[in-house]
């Protein structure tokens, strides 16, 4: 690290958290003062190849690349959903590899959806680390500030990773179906998805329509306008009929989409907010669930 320290330069007062988001001006600024490892998580659902491919060809100088399928996920079993969490020392030992430790500072992209980002530094939190930010905007946002880019593949002395997970962020299906069976009035379930499917009007990928019971629909690219995030007071208008001081537990299809809906809330000041990573698809895959429709 040059010049500035990881201290100084993610904090600016003595109570304020770091920002999930970082413009591109900011990181063309931060990256003259310290050493900022770069993820690339481009990619796309009906094309799984479309990502790597891309970064192959360009991408912002310096980055490693995180394949939602192969390196963000797990296989997929009977239960868990379509995205479950991979091996947690697999991913370990992927970061480390990428250069990537405790301490360092990351910054995530993606070709400007913000859900594959999202995904990326949910996880890292998840796993206990403290400096992991998206590039708002994404790949477009820093092309068209003129960014350096490459077709380079980077090579990275190995870090160590300490994993610890934080338990508070992830919500598990054995709570989700405690919270359906008993709704207390101090939890949110909030669906992510688009609101036909969460009406349960059509389903294009799972094979049962419709939502988790007493959920509420937030759309996550809602959050979302020309590739960048909405502003935190934008946010807190989009969730002003949630209470801040209930805790939410936000869910997809499967647990992808969902991500952005959690970096939302958390810039909107949301402190309690967990991410169902099976999601719908791990739900229903529980023949005995209820699944609710609106008509």
């Amino acid at each position: 690290m040059r010049g500035l320290t990881l201290e100084t330069t993610l904090i600016k007062g003595a109570n304020k958290k770091m920002s999930y988001l970082i413009e591109t001006y900011e990181l063309l600024e931060a990256m003259k003062a310290e050493e900022i490892r770069i993820v690339d998580c481009r990619f796309k659902l009906s094309e799984p190849s479309y990502g790597r491919e891309r970064y192959n060809k360009e991408h912002i100088s310096g980055a490693v690349y995180f394949h939602l399928e192969e390196d963000m996920s797990g296989s997929v079993g009977t239960h868990g959903g379509r995205h479950p969490l991979p091996n947690l020392d697999e991913f370990k030992q992927k970061l480390e590899e990428a250069g990537i430790g405790n301490n360092t500072r990351v910054v995530a992209y993606d070709g400007g959806e913000g859900a594959f980002a999202s995904r990326f530094v949910w996880m890292l939190s998840y796993l206990g680390h403290k400096h992991a930010q998206i590039l708002n905007g994404g790949y477009p946002a820093w092309k068209r500030a003129g960014g350096r880019v490459d077709g380079e593949l980077p090579h990275y002395n190995k870090q160590t990773f300490e994993v610890v997970t934080d338990s508070t962020i992830l919500a598990t299906y054995a709570e989700v179906k405690e919270y359906v069976n008993r709704k207390p009035n101090e939890v949110t379930l909030l669906d992510s998805r688009e609101e036909r499917r969460y009406m349960g009007i059509e389903e294009p990928i799972d094979k049962v329509a419709g939502h988790i019971p007493f959920a509420l629909n937030e759309m996550w690219n809602d959050g979302i306008k020309d590739g960048s995030f909405l502003s935190a007071e934008k946010q807190r208008e989009r969730f002003a009929e949630l209470s801040n001081t209930q805790s939410v537990i936000v869910y997809c299809g499967s647990g992808v989409t969902a991500a952005p809906n959690y970096i939302a809330l958390k810039e909107a000041g949301f402190e309690q907010v967990k991410l169902y990573v099976g999601s719908f698809s791990d739900w229903i895959s529980y023949e005995e669930n209820e699944v609710a429709k609106k008509s």
